[in-house]
């Protein structure tokens, strides 16, 4: 799932308290296990392969990622991550919501993948739902998450002047595009390749930040202009 876990970002940005709240630690924290993964992967502490039709959505086999994708260790970077929070000053109320969005990871990661997903690193049972063997299922899902997410945000936040609307529309059209064209994307040559390509990931933080500095709080209504 990738719009999906964007979307509950966004969204997280709607409940009281939350919209003073930089955008970026929501973006981080829903997906922060895959911007650990290919420095893992490139580590050779976890193992990805190329396996075509693994899936009907990805041509990825997960061989092993226990260390980033089991429900436990989702957890304890959920807890690190709120620490580090906490730390930088975020409201506490809002650091269990960064908590939270880690280990939201792995539930819709659950919905999506077939059975790869461990309980804890060394655990031997394998889940998920398998979503992904279904294109049309998948595209109607994640489409549903990812409307939601972005009109939730939006009913917080609109994007201010010219460059606002770039940043915010921007993310959504190259986000939405890459989602939508992955499942007919030609595989990859293999792992590392896998690897160095997820490291383009990390660009959703700082473009987080830009779409909240050049976004602007949504006024209640019968508030004064």
């Amino acid at each position: 799932m990738f719009v999906g876990h964007l979307a509950v970002s966004l969204a997280a940005k709607r409940p009281r308290g939350n919209t003073a709240v930089s955008l970026v630690w929501f973006v981080l924290a829903a997906n922060f296990i895959d911007l650990i993964w290919p420095l893992l992967l490139l580590a050779g502490v976890e193992v990805v392969a190329v396996d075509p039709g693994n899936t009907a959505f990805t041509h990825l086999d997960f061989v092993s990622y226990p260390w980033t994708h089991s429900l436990l260790m989702t957890v304890v970077w959920g807890a690190l991550l709120a620490a580090l929070a906490a730390w930088r000053g975020v409201p506490r109320h809002a650091c269990w919501w960064i908590g939270a969005l880690v280990v939201s990871h792995w539930v819709l990661d659950f919905i999506t993948h077939r059975p790869d997903l461990p309980l804890w690193p060394g655990g031997d049972g394998r889940y998920g739902l398998g979503l992904w063997n279904s294109i049309p299922g998948t595209f109607a899902v994640e489409a549903v998450l990812w409307v939601g997410g972005i009109a939730a945000f939006l009913s917080v936040r609109r994007p201010r002047g010219a460059w606002g609307h770039v940043a915010f529309w921007s993310f959504v059209l190259v986000s939405t595009a890459m989602w939508a064209g992955s499942p007919f994307q030609a595989p990859p040559p293999d792992g590392r390749a896998i690897a160095l390509f997820s490291l383009i990931g990390w660009i959703i933080v700082p473009w987080a930040y830009w779409i909240e500095k050049t976004s602007r709080p949504v006024q209640p209504l019968g508030s004064a202009a």
